[in-house]
């Protein structure tokens, strides 16, 4: 059997098609990105918005690509063929955006995102009408495999599989295969695999035995277990355990209830229609709507949170998704205050993602083993990211973690995608100061123009409401990877003048990434977490701003970080 895969391997993040469709929504392209002409065009628009670096390719591969990625997940009306015994007019019109590709683009929140991508999977069959080519029945592959790892919790106690698992079992299984015989490659491998003493060989080994049996590259297992991770994973359905992925306990009974739908497309012509239109979920229906919702409340009530739905209505499944959405989003933030009481301990790992940001690498192996690494296409979003876990663990936050930060985070507390602009990426609330934090990875003369003004708008906003609401002073924190003298002579002057003309002084220290990684690595390797010290940094750094010139200050701002950090790692 060839291995089969979710989307393509160009576009591995999900959450990236959206961005995609947004900028497709704003362009002029719609209903026309056939033809090289087309495909150039959009890749233009596409690196326009951010979506792609451009970079010097004159390729066209990747509007083609992409489009060919939202079309085979329904985002996008495909192209029908004539041989396929129906219109192109009966499905929609070619390249324009579908109802789920709508549903998509209009989407605020992660959860109504990942809804759109469950009902894009859920109604994900192969061999699809324009995939023939495999010698298998027809299934569902994020029914296939949710099934695969509920028979694993039935029998291990554990719904949970491994990457390797997935390289080379599951995704070269399908609903042909014995469900007991897919348990038992399974299990087999991950028995040898823990007996083996280097892991990373036992892998390659297995990948290499593979690609000989089935006749492909070893890297190809590898590229499409990643990509089908990283799919079902955007459903919401599952999270992230090592290097694997098992089942969201909060999603148990629907996904017991998902898995339950055997049935498959009645004709080519009612896949596309069911694909582009989004597949219909358990709680689209009254009663196993109902059924999961009991199940909400019933973790709410072990978690201890309080939530009273004695008065509210259960009459449809809107109404009743009404209520599970307001469960779903308390128990994300019980989740989330969870993982913030962690970060403490999760500091070195912190630390080690900030190296890869200041000095971009494919991966980073951490001193238990773990492996990390940092998607090309996401650095600007796990900047934001860890610079928001650096402080969770630092502590000491008035602040709620989901208060603090702008940008989305998906239930493994990623990031999906950057802060959103007319705002500042973090804001930090301690009880006798308040931090806003900005980062770029701009570093030439183009930080001051895109970094300038709207950092110091944000820093200055925040002091007007501060003055109002709690009194207290507001500090600005830039960082980058090297601070452009432009941008720093901007923030040393530190004016901003309000609506009416009154004159304000900011205080907004530009730091590089650099000297916050090693004054953020002293104060856990000394035990001396102190938010007052950050307040003492930022009052040094700024007391300097009139005594020289913005060259010399950015110098004067390292020198004062190094000393700090020196004297942590002595104390």
């Amino acid at each position: 059997m060839k291995p089969w895969h979710f989307g393509n391997t160009t576009v591995r993040s999900p959450f990236r098609l959206r961005d995609g469709l947004v900028a497709l929504a704003s362009s002029q392209l719609q209903g026309n990105l056939h033809g090289r002409d087309q495909e150039i065009a959009f890749r233009r628009v596409l690196g326009e918005c951010g979506v792609v670096e451009l970079g010097e390719d004159e390729t066209y591969s990747v509007g083609r690509k992409w489009r060919s990625a939202l079309s085979k997940l329904g985002f996008l009306y495909p192209a029908i063929s004539s041989s396929l015994g129906f219109s192109q007019a009966e499905i929609g019109p070619v390249d324009t955006i579908t109802p789920n590709g709508w549903r998509l683009v209009r989407a605020e929140t992660v959860p109504a995102m990942q809804e759109c991508f469950l009902r894009s999977l859920a109604a994900h069959y192969i061999p699809s009408p324009v995939e023939r080519d495999f010698n298998f029945s027809v299934f569902s592959p994020l029914r296939h495999t949710l099934s695969v790892m509920l028979e694993l919790e039935r029998q291990t106690g554990e719904g949970h599989i491994n990457f390797i698992e997935m390289a080379l079992v599951v995704q070269l299984t399908s609903c042909d295969d014995n469900l007991q015989a897919v348990i038992d490659q399974i299990l087999d491998l991950r028995s040898r695999r823990d007996e083996a003493q280097n892991k990373r060989q036992f892998d390659g080994a297995a990948r290499e035995e593979a690609a000989e049996y089935y006749d492909y590259q070893p890297t190809t297992f590898n590229d499409y277990a990643d990509t089908n991770f990283r799919y079902i994973k955007a459903t919401g359905l599952v999270k992230s355990k090592g290097r694997g992925i098992s089942l969201a306990p909060e999603k148990h009974v629907f996904i017991q209830k998902l898995v339950q739908d055997k049935s498959t497309p009645d004709s080519d012509k009612s896949y596309f229609l069911n694909l582009c239109k989004g597949a219909s979920l358990p709680t689209d229906d009254k009663d196993q709507a109902l059924s999961v919702l009991d199940d909400l409340l019933q973790q709410l009530n072990k978690r201890g949170i309080p939530f009273d739905a004695s008065n509210k209505p259960v009459n449809s499944p809107a109404e009743i998704a009404v209520i599970r959405h307001n469960i779903e989003g308390l128990l994300a933030e019980k989740n989330e205050e969870e993982y913030a009481n962690k970060q403490a301990a999760e500091w070195e790992e912190i630390a080690a993602y900030m190296e890869l940001i200041s000095n971009p690498r494919r991966s980073k192996t951490l001193s238990n083993g773990e492996e990390i690494k940092v998607p090309q296409a996401e650095v600007p979003a796990y900047f934001e990211w860890v610079l928001w876990r650096a402080f969770l663990a630092i502590d000491s936050l008035v602040n709620k973690p989901y208060e603090a930060r702008r940008f989305k985070i998906d239930q493994d507390f990623l990031p999906v995608g950057t802060a959103p602009g007319n705002g500042p990426d973090l804001i930090f609330e301690f009880d006798d100061f308040v931090l806003v934090v900005e980062v770029t990875l701009t570093t030439n003369s183009r930080q001051e123009a895109a970094e300038g003004e709207p950092v110091r708008r944000h820093v200055a906003n925040l002091v007007i409401e501060h003055q109002a609401r709690t009194g207290k002073p507001v500090y600005g924190l830039f960082i980058a990877n090297k601070i452009d003298s432009n941008t720093a002579e901007t923030f040393r002057i530190g004016v901003w003048y309000a609506n009416d003309d009154s004159k304000m002084k900011l205080d907004i220290i530009p730091v590089k990434l650099e000297s916050f990684k090693s004054f953020f690595e002293a104060l856990f390797k000394s035990g001396t977490i102190q938010v007052q010290l950050i307040r003492d940094l930022l009052e040094k750094c700024g007391s300097i701003r009139t005594s020289h010139e913005a060259p010399a200050w950015k110098l004067n701002i390292e020198h004062i970080f190094a000393i700090q950090s020196t004297q942590l790692s002595s104390s």
